[in-house]
């Protein structure tokens, strides 16, 4: 039987986005002491205070260790030590940090796969800034429970892992039959299912010799931009750095010709199983294979940092607009694990790429107006006829794609490195000469036919075309004039594209 879902933890008002950064949730300068401080004045302090942790820092604020409450019952009153005992013997060392810029959506991540209730804010330099607790991340009411975090990053066999996944999808349907906002809905789903990745890459990680270089498992697509609804299939891909060689005492790099290219054969060649294994369980936990091959375990997604650099340039060099329809969902990335730095490095040479390099967005453009709202003559609705399913609307390919794909590429012609679409459409703003009120009118229509998809889902379940399709005359009055409202965005998006690069 289902847990119940509290009200508590839906809320339909939360406004805690997990794509805010964590500069926005630190609520006070973090408390801080030098090594070998003895334990009574900190221990005083978080009593009168009411503060859960501490940090011992260097004299640069370096964090070297945090401690907690649960670390001074453990560690001080369990164990009898005094309180005159440096603050290090009862701090837990190497505590997990994130950039200041990184946001919820990655704390949440952290968190759960280290098993901690805090992260330490840093600044590029390792200077401590701040501290987030779980409840700082999580928002005031707690959305999802532990009991459906801890079976997805504890899960110790593929069996387990795929029952703990399809507990978490019932889960999140409940969610939308609380009432859960659309975008917070989408925001946790996401989460859960990179959870479930996570754990996946970990179990598989254990049973292959994986090359000794850094590398990072991207998420493409509505993965990549934290997007995916209740039916998704998988989008994913490697990227990983070569290795470097010393020689005559300096340090060289095969980075080019032959000997480069045989490299980034070889270790592609150790990592296409654990990519396959890796695809293969999410399959099991309900992600199905990707239809266009877009996975890891293709040969074609396992790319070193200059293939897949050498990619993304040849498509926004010579590729045309055929190329790049099948491209498209490339452009939406992240990284879900691993070395995300070069997941980011690749972001800033694309971005630098599509200002050099602008004439491929011009096909671009030309491939986001082929999804046509369907609106029709005095406020009705275009309705397929000769499909499968007959008198209905794809709010997939008719509704947010159109969305999806026109402000992907206005986020590429103005620098907007965002994933999300609604992050993009905020970056976008006044850089791209949109008023607050059209920033929020696209970002209102797009959430809304995600709202309509995810209740489709809720209600259909399965992995079908049938999912996405919707008769809207079945709708109420007011929901079909905000739809036509939704559609009518979508379509000055793209009149917008038309105008910019006269199509």
């Amino acid at each position: 039987m289902n847990a119940p879902v509290n009200e508590q933890d839906v809320a339909p008002g939360a406004a805690f986005s997990l794509y805010q950064p964590l500069s926005g949730l630190i609520r006070r300068a973090p408390v801080t002491y030098p090594p070998g401080t003895p334990l009574r004045d900190p221990v005083e302090r978080m009593y009168r205070e009411h503060i859960g942790s501490i940090v011992v820092a260097n004299a640069d604020m370096v964090p070297l260790g945090i401690v907690t409450a649960h670390d001074l019952l453990g560690r001080v009153l369990l164990q009898g030590r005094e309180l005159s005992a440096p603050i290090e013997s009862a701090m837990s060392p190497q505590p997990v940090t994130l950039p200041v810029d990184a946001t919820a959506h990655e704390a949440v991540l952290a968190m759960a796969r280290h098993g901690v209730r805090y992260v330490l804010v840093v600044e590029h330099g390792g200077r401590l800034v701040g501290v987030v607790s779980r409840s700082d991340v999580y928002g005031t009411q707690q959305i999802v429970p532990e009991d459906v975090v801890s079976p997805l990053i504890s899960a110790r066999s593929s069996s387990e892992l795929a029952d703990a996944a399809a507990a978490a999808r019932r889960f999140a349907k409940r969610l939308v039959t609380q009432g859960l906002a659309a975008d917070k809905v989408i925001q946790w789903t996401t989460s859960l299912n990179d959870f479930v990745t996570s754990q996946a890459i970990e179990l598989m990680r254990a049973r292959f010799a994986l090359p000794d270089v850094p590398w990072s498992w991207m998420a493409f697509g509505s993965e990549g931009r934290l997007e995916q609804t209740l039916s998704t299939e998988q989008n994913n891909g490697i990227i990983f750095a070569l290795p470097r060689h010393e020689s005559a005492g300096e340090s060289t790099s095969k980075s080019t010709g032959e000997n480069a290219q045989k490299t980034a054969d070889e270790i592609r060649a150790q990592f296409l199983p654990f990519a396959q294994a890796v695809n293969q369980l999410l399959d099991e936990c309900g992600f199905p294979l990707g239809r266009g091959q877009s996975m890891a375990g293709n040969p074609a997604c396992c790319l070193s940092e200059g293939e897949w650099q050498s990619r993304f340039a040849e498509w926004v060099t010579n590729a045309d607009a055929r190329t790049l329809l099948t491209a498209g969902i490339f452009f939406d990335f992240r990284a879900l694990f691993g070395a995300a730095e070069l997941v980011d490095s690749l972001r800033v040479a694309l971005a630098t790429l599509a200002q050099q390099h602008d004439a491929f967005l011009k096909p671009m453009a030309a491939n986001a107006l082929l999804a046509v709202p369907p609106l029709g003559m005095v406020r009705t609705f275009v309705l397929d006829k000769k499909n499968a399913f007959p008198n209905t609307i794809d709010l997939k390919m008719s509704g947010t794609r159109p969305y999806v794909d026109a402000i992907r590429v206005l986020a590429l012609a103005n620098g907007v490195q965002a994933s999300g679409t609604a992050a993009r459409m905020r970056g976008l703003g006044a850089k791209a000469g949109f008023s607050a009120e059209d920033v929020q009118a696209a970002i209102d229509g797009f959430h809304f036919l995600q709202m309509l998809r995810l209740r489709n889902q809720q209600q259909q379940g399965g992995n079908d075309a049938s999912v996405n399709r919707l008769n809207p005359y079945k709708l109420n009055r007011l929901e079909r004039q905000i739809l036509r409202h939704a559609f009518m965005q979508a379509r000055r998006l793209q009149q917008r594209l038309k105008a910019d690069y006269k199509l």
